[in-house]
This record gives C-alpha cells, structure tokens and sequence, in this order.
C-alpha cells in the first residue's frame, strides 16, 4: 500500500496491494500487524472467523475486523473501531479521513455528479462539488480505475477522501433513493396539467379522509419516513418544513440551534406536508387556518417516539412544525436535568409536599415541560392520583390521567381544573397559567389540599409574584398557598469527547458572576470539535436553575405594592442563587463555558 510521505513500516508486507485493487483480508491483516495495530494472534483469529462464518466474505475487510473488538496495539485500553481502521486506512493511501456528516452535503448536487449504478459499482461517493472540483469518499483508496474516465467526463479537479465503508454504503442506499423519490413526485405534480398524474395530491386528500395509503404516493411517504428517522439520528428536537416560492427548506434545531439540512422544491414540499397531516388526522383540505395534529411512530432503535404537530398558513404555503417527544430525552433523572445535589434536594422540597403551588418559568424552549414531566414520573406511584389539563398534551403518558384544551367547546384551563377537582386528585399539573380565572383555580385546588404545578412565562423567579399580582390574585391567597417557584434555562454543553483545557478569560468569568463572588474554575474548559459532536464543540444540552422557596420572610413581602427588588434580595439572603451563579457552577463543573452561558442569559439575570 504507498503510504503518505514514504513506504509505511508494514510497505513490504503488503507490497501486492496497488492501484486498481480492491483491498483484500489477507494483506489487510498483513498490514495490520505490520504496523502494530494488530496482534497476529488477532489476525488469526478474524481468518478463523470469516471461514467459519458463512455469508461473511462480501463484507469489507475493515468491517470484519472491526466486528470482533479487537484490541488496538496501539492503545491497548480502546478497542479497533471502524472508525479506527478507517483512519488507520486513510494514513496508509495518503489520503485525508473524513467522517461523513450528511447535514454538511447537499444532497441534491451531489447526487447529480454519477449515477447511482456507477457510484456503487466502485463505492465512490460525492460528499462535495463546485464548478471546480468534487470531493469523492470510498473506502476503496487503492482502487482507482475510475478516477481518469471520470476526471475526463467531468472536466473538474477530483480529489479523494477516505471514508468508512458502512457509512459510505449506507448513503450510497440513501441519497439516490431519496432523490428519486423527490424527482417522482416533482414529475408528478408536473404532469397533473396533462391529466397523467402519477401522483394525485386531490387523491392524497381522499387517502387522507379514508385511511388508506395508495401505491401512487410511495414516493411521498419514502421521504417522510426517510426525513423522520434522519430527524431521530441527528437529535433534533424539532423539524420545520418552510415553503418558499421555489425550493423549500427542511431545518431541525439541535441542542437549541437551528440547522438547515435539505431543499426541496415547493411542489414536493407541499406533498410532504399534506402527507404529514394525514399523518397527524389533520383537515388536509384546510390550508389557510392553524392546525395541530400528533403523531406516533418509532425511531430505527425501536422506541416509540411521538411528534406533536403544527401548521401555519404562509405567503408561499403551510409551515409545518414537528416537536419531537422522545421518551428518552424528554423524561429524565433529577440529576440529569442539569440540578445539583442542593438544587435537587430544594425542587424535591418543593414538590414532596401535600399542597401547595409550585411553578416553573421561564421563556419557550428553556425545558420547563421536561422538568415537569420528568417530576411527575417521580411522583405518579400506584397510590396517587396524578392528573394534568394541557394545551396540548405534550407527551401521552400511561402513569398520569391528561385532559387536552378544547377553546372552541369552552374547555380552557379554568374549565379544565374546575373538572379535576370533582376527580379526586392529589396532584394537579396545569400546563401553563395564562389568566386570573385559572390562576385562581390553581389556588383554589392548592387550598383544598392539593399539590399543583404549573408554568409562567417570566425571566426569573421573583417576577413570578408580580405577575400573578399583576393577573389579579390576592395578595394573602399567594401568601397561603406558593411553595417554591423556579425559573430555568438551557445552555449547551461541552462534548466529553473532545473538550478541552484552555485559558480563562477572566474579564467574562468577572462578568458572569457580576454580584456573586465565586471561585473561578480551574481548570476551565472550551470547545474543540470532533466526530461525536459534528465539529461542534457541544453534545446535548443542561439546565440552570433559580430557586426561590416561598419563606415567611418572602411572604411578608408579598404585598399589592410589593418591592421586586427587596424581594430579590431577601431571596438572596436566604439562599437563592441566581441563574448566573447556577450557570456558574455548570461552568466550574467543567459542563459549559462562559460565551454559552452569556449567549442564554440577558445581562440583566
């Protein structure tokens, strides 16, 4: 194999294997025990595995090597990975690895570049094309007997990149097939004019009232299923489908940042939506008022995942919003919220109690439903009766009884407590209070002995009290029944993989902590990107957290004239940390950095 500046020290070994050849087992283990990746006793044993094995020649030597998790020589705690191999691989045939991110290739252009039969026949392909070259991955680097008759066709510069073979294989599958879903449906659409429509979209409305999913819209359904599993991999907690007049774009937001990952054009997006409205038992024929609709499905791993769904009409069509519900991530341990051992210790004050109003604020998106629910599993064991009225429901959930909002039978939130009290609840979430009539319901249900929870929309947690006076509850009513209130946000956190020690910038720690003297971290830890996080830095999301417990000293305070800034800094006094020491301490954990938190948080929490 040549080898990037010079033979490698395993040269001779595998001084068969050259240009024009695929790569073989044999010599690739050669290769591997000459340079001291591999034990020949390893090697052995994958030749004994494969011969043993039926059914298993067809796979690349890489991957059934990989498949038995052999030790790496090298560092003999980690085991050969394919991603290992495939480096090691890339190294040996002096060319660059590359991880194939599929949200950083535009599939649309890509794909155009060699046909499918072509791009599989020699396991080439176009991760990236300009007017002067295309970017070629294949984790057959010795094998280049395509790369003059392309080079020639194209007219463009072709650079090659190593890559690893199920990865390569697995969007070689992919992208053609997609885009051929996509260029069906287009045609489809194009030729209703003609009346030879392969795809009928006033029959999709007809499938839609009746149920059933014809053979015509296979295309259509391809590149929904395609997009929701794709959704579920990149964990995307929303997708939005937003019509433009002539290419439509597909974004999902990722640990709270939006990604654009798709085109489409318009007419195909429209299908799309009408699909997912079927989906979801919406009125496909209604296109110009808001509708919501839910769906449940199951990801590629099995778990059953549900989306709820929103549409918008536009100047170019409907916007459709799909929330992910994802069991696995929206219900979690207390101390995988983001609650440190005295936060958690504080939140389950507040809610292992008989009664009592316990509130959540924050603004959309900062994890206040993931809070909730992840408590109410707590707390919904066989001998209590958990109960919740929502807008909408954002999880369905066997452990608690839920009611939906219904504004158009007159079934609001007030409504919806009033029904619960007639239920014999011990606990009560309200989804969210808006006005007085159900904010005073929550404290008529908290008097009678009930432990009620529900969300404000403040940003922090002592402007909770002025927003409820402000809504019209009585002073002494707050004072009887408030037990705890806290506000929260969600602030990306660094990837385990790759983070980093590096210089603190003491002017910003000096900043976050503004007020709060805390000791700065050290070490201190910043992004670097790698394969796990997709060059991000960042892998998954924490909470911070502001607690205020509702004390006798706060409820003397609570007055219609109240002070917000004596109550804030009684809280204080008696133990609440703000928000930006809680991010602080996240910070000093080595979980987040300075930048992101100042990103989340205005200047003045």
């Amino acid at each position: 194999m040549p080898g990037a500046g010079g033979a490698p020290p395993g040269a001779a070994a595998t001084a068969a294997l050259g240009q024009y050849q695929r790569l073989d087992l044999d010599q690739t283990l050669a290769a591997l025990v000459a340079d001291g990746v591999l034990a020949e006793a390893d090697a052995r044993r994958v030749r004994a595995d494969v011969r043993t094995t039926r059914g298993r020649t067809e796979l690349h030597p890489l991957v059934l090597v990989a498949n038995l998790r052999l030790a790496d020589l090298r560092h003999p705690d980690k085991p050969l990975s394919l991603e290992v191999l495939t480096q090691w691989l890339a190294q040996r045939a002096g060319l660059p690895y590359l991880k194939i991110d599929p949200m950083k290739v535009d599939v649309g252009a890509v794909t155009q570049v060699v046909s499918h039969a072509y791009a599989q026949r020699y396991r080439i392909l176009p991760v990236a094309v300009s007017e002067l070259q295309v970017v070629f991955a294949t984790p057959e680097p010795f094998d280049t007997r395509w790369l003059a008759d392309l080079g020639h066709i194209l007219r463009r510069d072709i650079q090659r990149v190593v890559a690893s073979p199920v990865d390569v294989n697995r969007y070689l599958a992919e992208w053609w097939s997609v885009q051929r879903s996509i260029q069906r449906a287009r045609d489809a659409k194009h030729d209703l004019s003609d009346g030879r429509a392969i795809l009928n979209f006033e029959q999709l409305v007809e499938l839609g009232k009746t149920g059933e999913v014809g053979a015509d819209d296979r295309h259509v359904v391809h590149i929904v299923d395609w997009l929701l599993q794709y959704a579920f991999e990149q964990r995307a907690s929303d997708i939005h489908l937003e019509p433009r007049r002539d290419t439509s774009n597909i974004r999902f937001r990722i640990d709270g940042v939006m990604h654009k990952v798709f085109e489409l054009p318009t007419p195909v997006m429209t299908a799309v939506t009408s699909r997912i409205k079927i989906l979801g038992r919406m009125d496909v024929a209604e296109k110009r008022r808001p509708q919501d609709g839910r769906i449940k499905t199951r990801s590629a791993g099995g778990r059953e995942v549900e989306l709820r769904l929103s549409s918008m009409p536009t100047a170019f069509g409907e916007k459709m919003v799909m929330r992910i519900f994802d069991p696995d991530i929206v219900v979690k341990e207390f101390r995988q919220l983001g609650f440190s051992p005295a936060e958690e210790a504080t939140w389950r004050s507040f809610v292992e109690r008989p009664h009592g109003i316990v509130l959540v604020t924050g603004p959309t998106g900062s994890g206040k439903t993931t809070t909730l629910y992840s408590t109410l599993k707590v707390l919904a064991t066989p001998d209590i009766n958990v109960c919740t009225v929502e807008d909408p429901i954002e999880m369905v959930s066997p452990e608690f009884n839920q009611m939906q909002v219904h504004n158009a039978i007159d079934l609001d939130f007030a409504a919806g407590v009033r029904t619960l009290m007639r239920q014999d609840p011990d606990i009560v979430m309200v989804g969210e209070i808006r006005d007085l009539e159900t904010a005073q319901m929550a404290v008529q249900a908290s008097l009678t002995g009930h432990l009620v929870l529900s969300t404000l929309h403040t940003n922090d947690a002592p402007s909770a009290l002025t927003r409820l006076l402000d809504l019209g509850v009585p002073h002494y009513l707050l004072q009887s029944t408030l037990a705890g209130i806290v506000a929260q946000r969600l602030v990306r956190t660094l990837c385990p993989h790759c983070k980093s020690e590096v210089p603190l910038d003491v002017q910003a720690w000096a900043a976050l902590t503004h007020r709060w003297p805390l000791a700065p971290p050290n070490p201190y830890y910043g992004p670097k990107g790698c394969l796990e996080c997709r060059k991000t830095g960042f892998l998954g999301r924490t909470g911070i957290y502001e607690m205020l417990r509702v004390t006798p000293a706060i409820r003397a305070l609570i007055q219609p004239d109240m002070d917000l800034a004596r109550v804030t800094e009684t809280a204080h006094n008696e133990g609440m940390q703000p928000l930006r020491a809680s991010a602080a301490a996240q910070v000093a954990r080595g979980l987040t950095t300075i930048q992101e938190v100042l990103n989340v948080l205005p200047p003045t929490l």
